[in-house]
């Protein structure tokens, strides 16, 4: 995918002016190569970086220059409330060298353990880190639950297989997805028992003390 910015001039607390027009505001930056600051259509960027995420490799073309440089996205920047986007860094790779990324973890099938309803499937890592040559990341790492038939099987990060020439920088014994048991009988019971102690407690309270006056 291709994205066309263009050098920018203005700087600072300005930029609210492009953001208005429908422009923002990126930077591209990168091992040998010196910050830029440039602007982008809203929209196109948009469009973008819906498509490449975190792992996809953007050609970015600059003002009328026909030689693309090959981008990662670094960072986007966005109004907390309206979700606005303010910024987006750019980072330029060398397809040549590996790069450190996280890759989403996407847990696909049915846990045949799900059908009991005691039963509930917590997904404990997000993402994958790993190391590789641009052309070989992935878009996302697919793990296949199916595997899981009985309360509190796991699977680890050293479950996971990927392809030839990527590196996992997470620890193997890392969790994640795992089949959990909901102990509700149990927490029933816990909750009755401190109902039935604060009670108590209560009671004790309320005992009025005993006159220990004496008359002489």
């Amino acid at each position: 995918m291709d994205l066309t910015v263009h050098t920018r001039e203005i700087r600072g607390k300005k930029v609210k002016i492009l953001r208005r027009q429908g422009i923002t505001p990126v930077h591209v930056f990168g091992h040998g190569i010196e910050p830029e600051a440039l602007q982008c259509d809203t929209i196109n960027l948009q469009k973008v970086l819906a498509q490449a995420g975190t792992t996809g490799i953007v050609g970015l073309k600059v003002d009328k220059s026909r030689k693309k440089r090959n981008v990662m996205v670094r960072e986007v920047q966005k109004e907390p409330r309206s979700g606005q986007l303010l910024h987006v860094d750019f980072y330029q790779i060398r397809m040549e060298e590996k790069l450190k990324v996280d890759v989403p973890i996407i847990l696909i099938g049915e846990a045949p353990a799900l059908k009991l309803k005691e039963n509930f499937l917590s997904h404990e890592l997000d993402s994958l880190s790993v190391e590789c040559l641009p052309d070989d990341i992935p878009n996302h790492i697919e793990v296949d639950v199916s595997i899981l038939e009985e309360a509190d099987q796991s699977i680890h990060v050293e479950d996971i297989v990927l392809g030839e020439g990527i590196t996992v920088l997470n620890h193997p014994e890392q969790l994640v997805a795992k089949i959990n048991i909901r102990h509700i009988e149990r927490e029933i019971e816990a909750e009755e028992a401190e109902i039935a102690e604060e009670g108590e407690g209560e009671a004790v309270e309320e005992e009025p003390a005993e006159d220990d006056s004496s008359e002489d």
